[in-house]
């Protein structure tokens, strides 16, 4: 079984609702990349035109490995075309502000899981329509833990705590399994001389961490004014991803109050183990999508009542509570406020069986289906590969 064997076997596109006209400051383009994540290609595209990073603007984050198409609007930006061998720029007129999440409705998803047996092709069909019985749940995927190295700590949690230096040192150079050479490079150097910083400023060519490595060299103790010079989405990142993994937790405890030992299959994801409803009875699926599930902030009310605790207590895990939730020391970053769904609306799901053109003698599954903004399709694959119908 192989899930995105090629870039093209996991496609996705934003579903927008912006209409561009010949009005507005904020130029609209259509993004279409592969084997690049949208901060890089933003980057690389704001750096072609030599433009401040601040006047572009897109609504969420795609997959590198995958062929994406999302939007995004660049302040005052150039009407022309960029064509690359990893992405591709168009624009499409004018917009009167910037484009952000409010700006698309959801995704629309083409997924291929290659090279399985006939058998194995017609069982993946059943767990669809398991998964469509069932629910799968909305957990964050390993996309949102990119910035979790192979210690598999959160930065966010050691700034919660107030440990701003092991922030700073997991951000510079924790090494993760995606680091390219170069970063690697960077990374080890910085490993080497921590504390040292005129020998780390000299072991480092030019980049983005060396010019945080010259600030320590005049404050080589001001940890929290270094990281606060981290690039701001890359800061976001990392405190959406331990919000993330808390939620994540939360819904984990809700699925095991609400189900029975033997209704729940166990699937690993990159920083943890979580458990996936099977064999449900109705009256359990209305129950476990009955409530909304906040994400961890200060900013919001506590759940309460048996939600409440379980919450405490995913939290307490961390030495945290609900109201610990929040960033100091950082002007420009802070946690999201809102709810999530506990179960992912699937909408027009359809799925075909067909010979896969790369393995002779096997099966490909193509599946096709929309979802709302911010839920992960990968989850749905992890959903029909591997968790088992209930009595399987």
């Amino acid at each position: 079984m192989k899930v995105k064997r090629l870039p093209e076997d996991f496609r996705v596109e934003e579903m927008t609702t912006a209409v561009a006209s010949d009005r507005g400051r904020h130029t609209l383009y259509r993004l279409s990349k592969r084997g690049i994540g949208t901060i890089e290609a933003v980057d690389s595209i704001c750096r072609r035109w030599n433009l401040p990073r601040g006047r572009a603007s897109h609504g969420g984050l795609k997959d590198r490995h995958a062929e994406t198409v999302q939007y995004l609007t660049i302040l005052d930006g150039p009407n022309r075309p960029i064509a690359e061998p990893n992405l591709k720029l168009e624009p499409l007129g004018k917009v009167p502000r910037a484009y952000g999440p409010a700006d698309f409705s959801g995704n629309r998803f083409e997924v291929a899981i290659r090279d399985l047996t006939p058998a194995a092709a017609e069982e993946a069909s059943r767990r669809l329509e398991a998964a469509g019985r069932d629910g799968v749940p909305n957990y964050f995927d390993d996309q949102r833990f990119g910035s979790v190295g192979f210690s598999g700590e959160f930065i966010a949690h050691a700034w919660l705590l107030g440990d701003y230096e092991k922030a700073l040192r997991l951000a510079l150079a924790e090494p993760n399994p995606f680091d390219r050479p170069d970063t690697k490079a960077r990374k080890a150097a910085l490993r080497d001389h921590w504390g040292d910083w005129p020998a780390a400023k000299a072991a480092l060519d030019r980049s983005s961490e060396r010019s945080i490595v010259t600030y320590l060299v005049d404050h080589p103790t001001d940890h929290a004014g270094a990281f606060a010079r981290l690039k701001r989405d890359l800061r976001s990142l990392y405190f959406s991803a331990f919000q993330s993994w808390l939620w994540n937790l939360i819904l984990a405890g809700w699925i095991e109050r609400n189900t029975r030992p033997e209704q729940r299959a166990t699937v690993e994801l990159k920083v943890g183990a979580l458990p996936f409803p099977v064999g449900l009875d109705p009256e359990q699926r209305a129950l476990i999508e009955g409530v909304d599930l906040p994400l961890p902030s200060s900013r919001t009310s506590p759940p309460d009542g048996p939600l409440g605790e379980i919450a405490a207590e995913a939290l307490a895990a961390f030495g945290l509570t609900w109201g610990g939730m929040r960033v100091k020391k950082l002007k420009d970053v802070f946690f999201s406020k809102g709810t999530r769904k506990p179960l992912i609306p699937l909408g027009d799901v359809a799925a075909t069986i067909e010979d896969d053109e790369l393995h002779r003698g096997r099966r490909i599954v193509r599946l096709a289906f929309t979802l709302p903004r911010g839920a992960y399709a990968t989850m749905l694959v992890k959903r029909i590969t591997e968790v088992a119908e209930a009595g399987a």
